[in-house]
């Protein structure tokens, strides 16, 4: 049985995987979209989500939070000081995730995730 089982594993070991959402958010947070796996973009947004509503409080310890968490001193600093700000007023629902052609190396399905 899967009980507590619900994040994808996406064929890597635990670490491996905190590493790469963690990139894949820098990247997302630099560029502000990015074209990946379906799979990939269906994990990010949580994790980004859960980061944005966090940088949204603006106090220390949420600033030290976001940093922990993105692991990248740059990428959280333009979540806290341009991102945030831009939902002050929202509740939730920061980013989308746009499905498009499959992959044509492996047919493996596509997505662009960007924020709102």
């Amino acid at each position: 049985m899967r009980h507590h089982n619900a994040n994808r594993k996406l064929g890597r070991e635990r670490n491996q995987r905190k590493a790469l959402l963690r990139t894949l958010a820098v990247s997302l947070i630099d560029k502000e979209t990015i074209k990946t796996t379906e799979a990939k973009a269906k994990e990010l947004r949580p994790f980004v989500e859960k980061a944005v509503t966090k940088a949204k409080m603006n106090t220390l310890s949420a600033r030290r939070h976001v940093i922990e968490v993105i692991g990248n001193v740059k990428a959280a600093g333009k979540l806290l000081e341009t991102i945030a700000p831009k939902y002050a007023d929202r509740k939730g629902g920061y980013i989308r995730i746009v499905k498009t052609e499959p992959r044509k190396l492996d047919a493996a399905p596509m997505a662009i995730i960007q924020f709102v």
